[in-house]
């Protein structure tokens, strides 16, 4: 399989079920890495909002009229200790599985920093789960090294 027909584009509104759906394969996908997911009712974005956040760009990967990817740049004010006034942060990264291996990931960080470029940020963040190996290895032969370790504790009730 190869990226042939790819068509990457901004997300519409027309498009929000279909990135419901994937934003369940997301959450699914990552239930592995955290156990404290709700089994129902979970959900990390507010997709409406990207859609229509000039401060944010929502792109998906779309082959024969099928969104197989997507993700997302947000302009977001940084913490006042930093150097950057702001950064962009990345979310929602997600490659359907018959397409991942084939730079697709690559193919929308590169059009999110881009656009991020364009905004004068120079700083990105995302979050990626540790144990999540294949995700931290796609990120780190982007560019991104580590640099914040989130710690939990998780008392017995």
């Amino acid at each position: 399989m190869n990226l042939d027909g790819l068509i990457l584009r901004e997300a519409k509104t027309a498009d929000y079920p279909s990135l419901v759906a994937l934003e369940q394969k997301v959450i699914d996908a990552e239930r592995p890495y955290n156990e404290s997911l709700k089994e129902k009712d979970a959900y990390y974005y507010d997709i409406e909002k990207l859609i229509s956040d000039p401060d944010s760009r929502l792109v998906v990967g779309e082959v024969s009229g099928d969104i197989v990817a997507t993700g997302y740049v947000q302009v977001r004010p940084s913490k006042p200790a930093l150097g950057h006034d702001n950064h962009g942060y990345l979310g929602f990264m997600y490659v359907a599985e018959q397409y991942r291996g084939l730079g697709l990931n690559k193919v929308i960080l590169q059009d999110l920093v881009s656009w991020g470029q364009q905004r004068q940020v120079t700083d990105f963040y995302l979050d990626v789960y540790v144990e999540n190996n294949s995700a931290v290895r796609a990120y780190e032969k982007f560019g991104f090294r580590g640099s914040l370790l989130e710690m939990k504790l998780k008392l017995e009730s």
